[in-house]
């Protein structure tokens, strides 16, 4: 099964790993060569992040995966395995990096062409007009999981909805990291209930349950999660409180976007047809592209004071100018003197050199991801985990688990929801517990983890795009962090866990997320 991936998933590789593909056969790794490895692993990744802190994915993240790849490969080599193999093992895992690092440039190149034709500053000027500081973060969260919801994709919301957010949250003299949790908590939450979305229909595909049942049965979960999400932000609010001084602020916030920019409903073509395209599953890197292609020319019929300002920036002169002044844009990002020391600084972005770092990153990731896969570590690890298995609450803790460890280990969230899926299957079978139990694990370990892990493909992406880092917005991804703890919680309490018998003798539960009875259940795959 290869199926095309679009903006409608979480994170955005074209192919997702077909569940049917055989993986390396398996080393025979010895506990030693694997406690060893899983310490240097430990060691140098928790080193770089202990010694750089949020300045670690600038490249000494990436300098300790490729070590710990070192590492791994020489104890492959020692186990008798040929580098040939080995390479040829990193070369099928950095792969399936290859169009996600194109989305990744694709976007830089599209955040510079929104700021320059006034897609974004307009977004500012209109947030800023209809929301409140004592409200802003629990409507940010409810807004991005409305147009996450609409369009399956927590991507999009993020390159969209959240850059602005992000904006306006600077206006207000609020903190972006805790809006960046809000903006992530929200996403994610719309992503997985949304029956658009590529993992929500992957993880049903995956376990053999239907795609409707599956969003049903998480909605047991991910509806309480998002309630207590949006009680936590609420709660952060209160203790947000305006004043004279701040007021002040956002008056001066709104001239400088008013005079420097027109700013009218023309200006939101370029997100509008980014967030229809998206519905209609077009190829995220051929809407992403087309999207800024289009945002350029818009910029050139409104906003050519912006845009000679901008060549009087770069101090180009000639007949030329233009030209290279666009191209610059998609390359090297904006910039903008508005006389507003902040608002510059939050206008002045985007381009691909502003995402060169990401895909350095899960260029490295994928590098260590190969050599651990082919010399067995992921499946020695697999394996040791199917010992902890004794109750209905150890196996779903396991396959969330395993979820997480996917992620962490090899940065990529499809193989989070593949691999675990394979794995526990016919366990899940063997023990009597319906199809739908899995999905629902497969997601509340894989899919929600994911933005939380700074290597993970997800978590570059929305450090990238949000201008947060993924350590400094984890600890306020309220829904991500209180999604997997219910899960659990129901797990060993047995909460909402459905049994082969039940299905047998046509007991169905209902949630408040299900669907009319005349609503006719097909499962689907995105794309």
């Amino acid at each position: 099964m290869q199926v095309a991936g679009t903006l409608s998933g979480v994170n955005k590789p074209i192919k997702i790993p077909d569940p049917n593909m055989r993986y390396p056969k398996e080393q025979n790794l010895s506990t030693v060569d694997a406690t060893l490895l899983g310490a240097v692993l430990l060691l140098v990744l928790g080193g770089a992040i202990g010694l750089f802190g949020s300045d670690s994915l600038s490249g000494a993240t990436q300098v300790a995966m490729m070590m710990t790849g070192f590492l791994a490969a020489m104890v492959g080599l020692k186990n008798g395995i040929r580098w040939s193999e080995i390479e040829a093992s990193i070369i099928q895992a950095t792969a399936r990096t290859a169009v996600p690092n194109l989305i990744f440039l694709s976007v830089g190149a599209l955040i510079g062409a929104m700021m320059l034709s006034g897609a974004v500053p307009t977004l500012l000027f209109v947030g800023m007009k209809l929301l409140s500081p004592e409200w802003f973060y629990p409507s940010c969260c409810l807004i991005c999981a409305l147009v996450s919801i609409c369009i399956g994709s927590s991507w999009t919301t993020a390159a969209t909805i959240g850059v602005a957010m992000i904006g306006v949250a600077y206006g207000f003299s609020l903190s972006p990291a805790i809006t960046a949790g809000a903006v992530v908590s929200g996403a994610y939450f719309g992503d997985k209930m949304s029956p658009l979305s590529e993992t929500t229909n992957l993880a049903p595909a995956i376990a053999g349950s239907n795609l409707f049942t599956h969003i049903r049965h998480m909605s047991w979960v991910s509806v309480p999660s998002i309630v207590l999400a949006l009680l936590f932000f609420f709660m952060v609010s209160v203790f947000t409180s305006s004043d004279d001084a701040q007021d002040s602020q956002i008056t001066a916030f709104l001239n400088a976007l008013e005079s420097s920019y027109t700013i009218a409903w023309y200006n939101l073509i370029p997100v509008v047809l980014l967030l229809v395209l998206a519905v209609k599953k077009v190829p995220a890197y051929l809407a992403i592209t087309g999207v800024t292609l289009i945002a350029m020319v818009l910029a050139l019929l409104t906003q050519m004071p912006v845009v000679n300002q901008f060549i009087a920036l770069l101090g180009l002169e000639g007949s030329s100018a233009l030209g290279r002044a666009l191209w610059v844009t998609l390359y090297d990002g904006f910039m903008i003197n508005t006389g507003n020391e902040q608002v510059d600084s939050l206008l002045s972005r985007g381009g691909m050199l502003s995402m060169v770092n990401m895909v350095w990153l899960v260029l490295a990731s994928m590098m260590m991801t190969g050599v651990l896969e082919r010399i067995g570590f992921v499946t020695y690890l697999m394996r040791a985990l199917s010992k902890l298995i004794s109750s209905t609450g150890s196996l779903i803790a396991t396959t969330m688990g395993t979820g997480l460890g996917v992620n962490v280990l090899t940065g990529d969230q499809y193989l989070s929801i593949v691999l675990p899926g394979q794995m526990w299957k016919a366990e899940y079978k063997k023990r009597g517990l319906a199809s739908e139990n899995l999905s629902r694990s497969l997601e509340d370990g894989g899919t929600i983890t994911s933005p939380l892990i700074p290597w993970n493909a997800c978590g570059v992406y929305m450090a990238g795009t949000l201008q947060v880092a993924t350590l400094a917005y984890l600890p306020f991804c309220f829904f991500n962090l209180i999604n997997p703890l219910l899960a659990l919680l129901y797990g060993f309490l047995n909460i909402r866990i459905v049994r082969i018998s039940d299905e047998e003798t046509g007991e169905e539960e209902k949630s408040p997320l299900e669907p009319s009875a005349d609503a006719q259940e097909k499962p689907a795959i995105a794309g």
